[in-house]
């Protein structure tokens, strides 16, 4: 399917890898952006974020960071602060943000990236954990009393 869609991934990232299989599941091939080689501009980044109607302070990742080294957790520090630290270390970028004609989303879990997908899922599919995401018949499996997203 010929649809524009990027994804902001980090390969060593379980919940990436995860969004990647189930955009490809859709039969299409994004855009991959290894953010950390990569990394986007301020101006894109500044973009994306207001796109998703997220705060910088949402997209912001703590673990395997150097988040508590430069004083992230305070809340006073202004979204500038916030965004100069994600430009300096683009390892505190929360992954994997996806960008589509239907929006962008940080899509964590892995799937909210089905709200964005303007393709039925095509097969089924499991996370590397095993859970089963989608069934043989291209839907979302449920478990016991979990509604779809």
């Amino acid at each position: 399917m010929a649809v524009d869609i990027v994804i902001y991934h980090n390969p060593e990232c379980g919940t990436s890898r995860n969004v990647l299989g189930l955009i490809r599941n859709a039969g299409i091939e994004p855009h991959v952006v290894e953010y950390l080689k990569t990394p986007p501009s301020r101006a894109l980044l500044v973009n994306l974020v207001a796109r998703a109607g997220m705060t910088p302070r949402d997209l912001l990742r703590e673990k395997g960071t150097p988040f508590a080294e430069l004083g992230l957790g305070d809340t006073a520090l202004s979204d500038d602060a916030v965004f100069d630290a994600m430009i300096a270390h683009p390892i505190l970028i929360n992954r994997p943000l996806v960008v589509t004609p239907l929006g962008v989303k940080l899509c964590r879990p892995s799937e909210a990236v089905l709200d964005l997908l303007p393709a039925p899922q095509r097969a089924a599919f499991a996370k590397e954990d095993g859970e089963r995401v989608i069934g043989e018949d291209g839907q979302r499996v449920l478990d016991a009393g979990r509604q779809p997203a």
